[in-house]
């Protein structure tokens, strides 16, 4: 990225950030806007927020939409990428001017790897965090999967819809309801599920590796680490979308009495689980807070190596969000060095001594609604 606009995004009524590559750091007190700064670089990258699960308070207040625009290049390619954010209207997108037809066709452009305090969450948070984690991974390296992530969670609403009026009718003696579409939905979730299963598993094949080594490069004392898809159809079915598809069938087929009682999809990817171990045993509930953080900064660490390595689409942004401050003195000197030689690196800290000496380069500070260069 060598630019980004905001207008009326969050606190800033306008803002315009020349970036260069390196490191950049945002530097000001809490609550001046420096991480609605780096979260606007992050929804460029994946239609959404790693603070808020709707986009209304993205909006500055008093204002209808929100505009985030940036400017980015690729060896001797560059493109101009904006969003506008329409709260309870569709948002729009363009790229060099030319709206595109969905938003999510601009996915792909702009890719970030983001460390936030709120990573924790990926360790000692619910299956529900885990899943995002790896969905967004995925749609970073994919960026068709945004479209099938969509056509899932279509098709499981409306399923489990129907579902829940079964469920009514049965529980309020009412004549009962009519299931005669079950069938079409079985077979729309388990083709969208099944593609969505192959695209995860072979994700964290591909990232297990690499989060071992990230984890032993922050502590080396610990470990090890390993990555287990848990599918809630069973066991691991070997193949592909074919063999996922045929899988899921016979698992919806198997719950549909229970999922007609209770009114609600009891199979599909939407169940599954990441369970993330370290040794023998799970990180959640055995892991300390140190490894805790360790653990979660290895895994976007992974991230960056994964994206990385495949090389579409150029280098990932590197994001790191107020994280110095969460961390021992030895953990952000070895994180600090690990992302130091990456091609864009964005920091977000409350004071300058949060930002190790290894993430030398330039320097805005963030007060009052204004980011200034120093």
């Amino acid at each position: 990225m060598t630019h980004l606009s905001l207008a009326d995004f969050r606190s800033y009524a306008r803002a315009e950030v020349p970036l260069d590559p390196g490191v950049t750091a945002f530097v000001g007190p809490n609550g001046q806007g420096k991480t609605n700064l780096v979260e606007a670089v992050g929804y460029l990258a994946t239609l959404g927020s790693h603070r808020v699960a709707s986009d209304a308070p993205l909006v500055r207040l008093g204002a209808e939409r929100a505009v985030i625009r940036a400017a980015v290049a690729h060896g001797d390619r560059s493109q101009l990428v904006e969003l506008e954010i329409n709260p309870g209207r569709a948002n729009r997108a363009r790229v060099n001017r030319s709206a595109q037809s969905r938003p999510r066709d601009v996915l792909g452009i702009v890719r970030t790897v983001l460390f936030a305090p709120e990573d924790l969450a990926l360790v000692k948070g619910d299956p529900g965090e885990r899943r995002r984690f790896l969905d967004e991974l995925l749609t970073s390296r994919a960026p068709r999967m945004a479209g099938v992530r969509q056509d899932y969670d279509r098709v499981l609403r409306q399923r489990n819809t129907l579902l829940k009026s079964a469920a009514l009718a049965r529980r309020h003696g009412g004549r009962t309801a009519d299931l005669s579409t079950l069938d079409v939905w079985d077979q729309h979730l388990a083709r969208s599920g099944a593609e969505l299963l192959a695209q995860r598993l072979e994700t964290v094949a591909a990232l297990g590796p690499l989060a071992d080594k990230a984890y032993h490069q922050l502590a080396p004392e610990g470990g090890p680490v390993e990555l287990e898809y848990r599918p809630s159809t069973g066991e691991v079915v070997t193949g592909g979308r074919d063999q996922w598809y045929e899988a899921l069938l016979a698992a919806l087929a198997e719950a549909r009495k229970q999922e007609i009682e209770r009114g609600v999809t009891l199979v599909g990817p939407h169940r599954d689980e990441l369970l993330l171990k370290l040794g023998p045993l799970p990180a959640k509930g055995y892991a300390s807070h140190g490894e805790s953080w360790s653990y979660a900064l290895a895994l976007r660490l992974a991230s960056y190596d994964l994206l990385r390595s495949e090389g579409h689409g150029g280098e990932p942004v590197l994001v790191l969000d107020d994280v110095f401050a969460e961390l021992d003195a030895t953990r952000r000197d070895r994180l600090a060095e690990l992302v130091a030689p990456g091609e864009q690196v964005l920091v977000t800290a409350a004071v300058d001594e949060d930002v190790p000496a290894a993430l030398a380069g330039a320097r805005y500070t963030v007060a009052d609604g204004s980011v200034t260069r120093r």
